[in-house]
């Protein structure tokens, strides 16, 4: 079973930092592009950024030079370094992951069930 868990949420304050970690369960065949998505507080949710396999990473202007994604293929595992945390950054975020769970399988997007950011002023 694919299974796609975040964690790493935490309340800080405005200024603060905080590192979300997405791990993928074991005996994936493949992954392709993972990616960080956010639900604020009476919105959609929208995406935060994206890493291809080989590392190349795209953001959205909001918190592009503040947040950092990176992976670690060996272990099934991306990252998210957020820096610089603002309080309209507050929410849920989550990862996701486009990914193959055996040779017999077609490519699916698979998603985790969230963790909670939340920044103060």
């Amino acid at each position: 079973q694919v299974q796609l868990v975040e964690s790493g949420g935490d309340s800080v304050q405005t200024g603060g930092s905080l590192r979300l970690s997405c791990a993928v369960s074991e005996n994936i065949f493949s992954i392709d592009v993972m990616g960080w998505y956010r639900r604020l507080p009476g919105k959609e949710r929208e995406l935060v950024g994206t890493i291809t396999p080989t590392g190349v990473t795209n953001y959205a202007r909001s918190v592009k030079g503040r947040f950092t994604i990176s992976r670690d293929n060996a272990k099934n595992m991306m990252s998210l370094q957020l820096d610089s945390l603002k309080p309209e950054d507050t929410g849920v975020y989550y990862c996701n992951a486009l990914l193959t769970a055996d040779s017999t399988s077609r490519p699916e997007i698979y998603w985790g069930r969230g963790t909670q950011v939340t920044v103060s002023s």
